[in-house]
């Protein structure tokens, strides 16, 4: 005779991995906020930015984020996630720092090898710029182990030099969830509380919490072309080049970031459900699938890391 299982109770062991996560996400955005004199949380208003959003309001409530949102702005973001990231700030009552990559480029601290080209790399100077301007010592982060391997070589609290610089070689160990925070005039942490969610873990947080994304994450009509094994979206800024043809597909984009570099996927889900049952099945990572600045070797992402990238 089969025992009747109560529906509660298998809805409770599906959610019992996202509320280990949630509960180690909150524990380390304390941790940050108790251990660090002017952390800042960087916001892009991307979708593990606002998982992780979430999880600092459970922390500590509704309007009382104990740190400003940052954002590094390459000029070349999609209208519709700034304007969510402004809105989103503004409902939570957030202070909203906003340092731009264009800036950069007019004091001469940025120089672009082309006008076409990717800015996204070069945020990592604009980056360290805020840093110095704010004296902050600690950003927290939404980077994820899962999304490639310079980024699993990472500790949850990263260590960078007065130059900001990352040094795997000389990462502190993190036993038993002892953090090693002590830091010298100049230097500050990164600091990545979700790094142990998937993208999968993402969504279906998502879903079960109901957390609001910017539309591009869902199914829409979008001109794009092919190039590289990528659907590039047709923009002012990734114009057709000669002899292509532009093509009207149902798309979603898995990551979003610098137009010039960011590609959406085909995909009919437009709903956080629907894009759990397609997390399921997928064989490339979200950014190897999408990022045209990622179709590059894991030293030169290393590198860029090194250099102060996020």
């Amino acid at each position: 005779m089969n025992a009747r299982v109560d529906p509660a109770v298998l809805h409770s062991l599906s959610n019992r991995h996202l509320d280990a996560l949630e509960e180690e996400t909150i524990y380390l955005l304390r941790e940050v906020a108790a251990a660090f004199e002017r952390p800042a949380l960087l916001f892009s208003g991307g979708k593990d930015s606002l998982v992780m959003l979430r999880c600092a309001e459970k922390a500590f409530g509704a309007g009382q984020l104990p740190f400003p949102l940052l954002m590094i702005d390459t000029g070349h973001n999609f209208p519709e996630v700034t304007q969510f990231r402004d809105q989103r700030a503004a409902e939570l009552g957030a202070r909203l720092i906003v340092r731009s990559v264009e800036d950069s480029m007019a004091r001469g601290t940025v120089r672009l090898a082309r006008p076409d080209e990717p800015r996204n790399a070069h945020q990592s100077v604009t980056l360290l710029e805020a840093i110095e301007e704010f004296r902050f010592d600690a950003l927290i982060g939404g980077a994820r182990r899962d999304e490639e391997k310079a980024r699993a070589k990472e500790r949850i609290f990263s260590h960078r030099d007065s130059f900001g610089q990352w040094q795997p070689k000389a990462q502190r160990p993190e036993l038993w969830q002892l953090f090693n925070t002590r830091i010298a005039p100049g230097e500050h942490f990164r600091v990545f509380p979700i790094s142990n969610w998937t993208e999968l873990d993402v969504w279906q947080y998502i879903e079960r919490e109901g957390v609001a994304l910017p539309s591009l994450y869902y199914s829409h009509p979008r001109q794009i072309v092919k190039r590289r094994g990528l659907l590039v979206p047709v923009t002012e800024l990734t114009p057709l080049k000669d002899g292509e043809q532009a093509q009207t597909r149902q798309v979603r984009f898995r990551t979003l970031g610098d137009i010039t570099c960011t590609c959406p996927v085909e995909s009919p889900a437009a709903s956080a459900a629907e894009i759990v049952l397609e997390t399921l099945s997928a064989e490339v990572s979200e950014r190897g699938a999408t990022r045209m600045d990622d179709q590059t070797s894991e030293a030169s992402m290393e590198k860029r890391k090194k250099d102060g990238y996020f």
